[in-house]
């Protein structure tokens, strides 16, 4: 084989990988989108991508009528933009932002100390 073929070859091998990671699963996190908007029905909870979250009242065939509180506020919103059913929590994303911070506090007064402790013993003298 020459160097075209193995240019070729590898041309082909680089395509699969992208579609591999990062095409298909792409397009199964859109199918799985799609049924679930498709799958909404009256009575239930929804969060959308602005983040209002309200109660489906009347669903037809691109738009979605939600109360969004007790006063029987109602808004039509499009199929498209429901986030996710049910009331969307941000938990996860947060505990590991928070962790990443208590560990960065943990550390930060362990470096401090030596150096207070320094100062402290300069003031003695």
């Amino acid at each position: 084989m020459n160097e075209s073929s193995y240019s070729i070859i590898m041309l082909v091998v680089l395509m699969a990988v992208f579609y591999f990671l990062l095409i298909r699963p792409e397009n199964k996190r859109k199918k799985k989108a799609q049924e679930m908007r498709e799958s909404v029905k009256k009575g239930d909870t929804i969060t959308t991508i602005g983040g209002i979250i309200g109660r489906v009242v009347q669903v037809n065939k691109d738009t979605l009528v939600i109360e969004t509180s007790e006063d029987r506020v109602r808004m039509e919103v499009t199929k498209w933009a429901i986030s996710t059913t049910g009331v969307q929590t941000t938990d996860q994303p947060v505990d590991e932002k928070s962790d990443k911070k208590k560990k960065k506090e943990e550390s930060a007064p362990a470096a401090q100390e030596p150096a207070e402790s320094a100062s402290a013993e300069e003031k003695k003298d």
